[in-house]
């Protein structure tokens, strides 16, 4: 680990030091007895022992691709493009509210499967993910009394599956999700979500400068919570 993390860019081959320990280091992670979950573990641990000692903790999920086009590695799938190899990584990631890392908590790893003739994927429902991910935040907050925990996720976790789950375990951790659809309140159907929450006063707002990516310029942005 103190040889990869010395050079975190670099190929297995380049970050060690002679051919020995490159022939090591691929033995040690082809070993079939030891899981990416079982090396994992004792970092959950130290997270979750990192984030008793803060009152609110924000729990953020979102999904990432590990793109290994044009390597030969058994097991991959398509990414965003069906011509791409690689694989999905969901992880959850505890951060203070100063914007301190604690650690990852949990995370989904998958491969997708290739398309069939009409155009469906099979395997598993990706959108399980979210629902997952705060059902495990849900049994950390058992453990940590005396944290509030927070989930946080952009608007691919809106979905009513994932609200209805927090409903029926009682809401043992918030969660905020931004909005994809502007639904109609419960108690108003002539009011819509959006509107309702942009009348209320801010509780806080941020201003940084995006920078530009393919044909949109570089920006100042202003969001409001």
């Amino acid at each position: 680990m103190e040889t990869f993390s010395a050079k975190p860019a670099a190929s297995i081959p380049e970050a060690c030091d002679s051919w020995s320990e490159t022939c090591a280091a691929y033995r040690f992670l082809s070993n079939a007895d030891v899981t990416w979950e079982d090396i994992l573990a004792p970092h959950w641990v130290r997270t979750q022992e990192r984030m008793a000692a803060h009152a609110v903790v924000l729990c953020i999920q979102d999904t990432t691709e590990l793109d290994f086009n044009g390597h030969e590695i058994a097991g991959l799938g398509p990414l965003s493009y069906e011509a791409q190899r690689g694989m999905y990584l969901h992880p959850t990631y505890a951060v203070t509210p100063d914007r301190e890392p604690l650690g990852l908590l949990d995370a989904w790893m998958w491969a997708r499967e290739k398309r069939d003739k009409d155009g469906v994927r099979p395997g598993l429902k990706e959108s399980r993910r979210w629902v997952e991910g705060y059902e495990r935040i849900a049994e950390q907050a058992a453990e940590l009394p005396g944290t509030r925990l927070v989930y946080v996720a952009d608007r691919e976790a809106d979905m009513v599956e994932m609200m209805r789950v927090a409903r029926e375990l009682g809401t043992p951790a918030d969660w905020l999700v931004r909005a994809q659809h502007d639904r109609c309140l419960v108690d108003d159907d002539t009011t819509k979500l959006w509107g309702a929450t942009t009348d209320g006063a801010a509780l806080g707002e941020i201003s940084f400068t995006m920078g530009g990516r393919e044909k949109q310029k570089g920006r100042e942005v202003r969001q409001q919570l």
